[in-house]
């Protein structure tokens, strides 16, 4: 019989009826029962571990274990301040070699200039009072002290503000290490040149303010160099 002609057979192979009873064309076979699946395990649960909450886990999640670095310490003013364009301070030893070296150079100096010079005198050593009063004929001559009588008068008013403020500088700097003449004369060199310093500026105002004479091209008055 051709295989596409069979006919098609349904077999019930239901054990029971739905009343419950057996069925007696049921399968007698016992059905095979499927392995049953164990459970997955549970983790171990160590009562000894910390609970951590899941917040601070979350925080902690990426951080690295490892020891905490002590905090850096402070800088000092000195080092902030420092401008990194000053050379550092020469050593004791550099610094006497080079006293020693200039002390004999500068006598070497002196002896052959009064050699070419019979008759000249020594020259004095250089004092606190010496340096004064250079830095205060300094000032003079720049506020047109020592002009010869019937010119005008040449007046550096900056290089003059310089020189008094030069020596502000050195009584500022000495103060306390003073002997009463050296003080005496630091604040006298002072007291005269800020006079000087006023009179002058005042002078080349009412200069400038003032018409020239006729036939006259400027001002008589002294004036400013720079």
């Amino acid at each position: 019989m051709p295989e596409q002609n069979k006919p098609f057979v349904v077999t019930d192979r239901r054990k029971f009826t739905l009343d419950g009873e057996p069925r007696p064309d049921a399968d007698p076979s016992p059905e095979k029962v499927r392995p049953a699946v164990p459970p997955p395990a549970e983790p171990a649960f160590d009562s000894s571990a910390r609970v951590i909450p899941e917040s601070s886990a979350a925080g902690r999640a990426t951080a690295a274990p490892g020891p905490v670095a002590a905090p850096a310490p402070p800088q000092s003013v000195e080092s902030e301040t420092e401008d990194p364009n000053i050379p550092p301070a020469p050593t004791a030893e550099q610094m006497l070699q080079s006293r020693i070296a200039f002390d004999a150079t500068a006598e070497r100096l002196d002896t052959a200039i009064r050699a070419a010079n019979p008759g000249m005198e020594h020259l004095p050593p250089m004092s606190f009072e010496r340096l004064v009063q250079s830095v205060y004929m300094t000032a003079v001559m720049q506020l047109g002290g020592g002009t010869p009588e019937g010119h005008k008068p040449q007046v550096d008013l900056l290089g003059a503000k310089q020189s008094v403020e030069m020596l502000t500088v050195i009584a500022e700097k000495s103060a306390g290490n003073l002997t009463p003449a050296e003080s005496s004369l630091i604040d006298s060199a002072l007291f005269e040149l800020r006079l000087a310093f006023l009179d002058v500026t005042q002078a080349l105002a009412r200069s400038a303010a003032k018409p020239p004479a006729p036939g006259f091209g400027g001002p008589s008055g002294p004036s400013i160099v720079r």
